[in-house]
């Protein structure tokens, strides 16, 4: 099982798609090229940023069939199976494994929310049913379902679990939080966070990864601040940070998803528009947006 899929910078971009719901495959094709042109380290396909709820199993994998087509083995692509029901998860896992997927990145969606022993038996039943590395997503913002140190611990023992995409801490102490999940889980167990404000605070800490929905639309200034905070340049990484402040703060104030399409409009990259009841940003907020690219290293 290649663990290493799941380290460096994760790029998550948005999946295109007409308002019925209909993959632009094309249009994605295209996206998937500049990642991989950029150099990212792995792409993450239908996750949050990717509309993976938004989207029918059908039109998911087509979304994974043009995805493989698109990237031809270039860069590690991990593709998100998270959905409701367990036979869903794996009918989608099996289905991303034979299209040539590397990875899978499954979240325990929930509307009635499980319990533990519930949570570990689903991703128990996924690992079994695929040979492809699995890493755990842990969102309890969006999917209200909590993965404390004791499951994830149990969940990082299962052969085919190799890693979690955590949320940043609470209190901001990455160091502390690693360490601490470090003790909690399997030895090699690779552990990464989102929320992309985050990402030079959580490398420069050590974590093993970072999944970013900004780098599925701006890849290149990304790469650049990801990469200097790998190699624990401090000082080129707060340089670069500072440029994205802007940007966090937009990131913050209207979901990262919102931003990444209002990126995609501006830079006429073909993405359309959010899924409804979602709604595209507009007057001065895509006027800030619109700033703080401008302010970016190449802007």
């Amino acid at each position: 099982m290649d663990r290493s899929i799941f380290q460096g910078l994760s790029a998550f971009p948005l999946t295109p798609a007409s308002a019925d719901g209909v993959v632009d495959v094309e249009a994605l094709g295209a996206l998937l090229e500049r990642l991989v042109a950029a150099g990212v380290d792995s792409i993450g396909l239908l996750g949050s940023t990717g509309i993976y709820a938004y989207l029918e199993p059908s039109e998911r994998r087509r979304a994974v069939a043009a995805a493989v087509e698109a990237v031809a083995g270039r860069t590690p692509l991990i593709v998100g199976v998270g959905t409701l029901r367990t036979d869903g998860a794996i009918a989608l896992a099996r289905d991303a494994e034979a299209r040539g997927a590397d990875g899978l990145l499954l979240a325990a969606v929930s509307y009635t929310p499980p319990t533990p022993t519930e949570v570990f038996g689903h991703y128990a039943a996924v690992a079994e049913a695929t040979g492809l590395p699995i890493c755990v997503y842990n969102n309890p913002t969006t999917t209200h379902v909590v993965l404390d140190d004791d499951l994830l611990g149990r969940l990082s023992r299962l052969a085919t679990v190799a890693a979690v995409k955590m949320p940043l801490p609470k209190d901001g102490d990455v160091g502390a939080d690693l360490a601490r999940l470090r003790a909690a889980t399997a030895e090699d167990f690779k552990i990464g966070y989102s929320a992309d404000w985050g990402t030079a605070p959580a490398l420069l800490a050590g974590a093993d990864a970072f999944y970013s929905g900004v780098a599925g639309i701006l890849p290149a200034p990304m790469v650049a601040l990801a990469g200097a905070a790998r190699r624990g340049e401090a000082q080129e990484a707060a340089r670069l940070d500072a440029a994205f402040q802007p940007l966090w703060s937009l990131c913050r104030a209207h979901g990262g998803l919102r931003v990444s399409y209002a990126i995609s409009a501006l830079l006429e990259l073909s993405a359309g528009d959010p899924p409804r009841p979602l709604l595209p940003l507009s007057g001065a907020v895509l006027e800030a947006v619109a700033s703080a690219l401008s302010g970016l290293p190449g802007g």
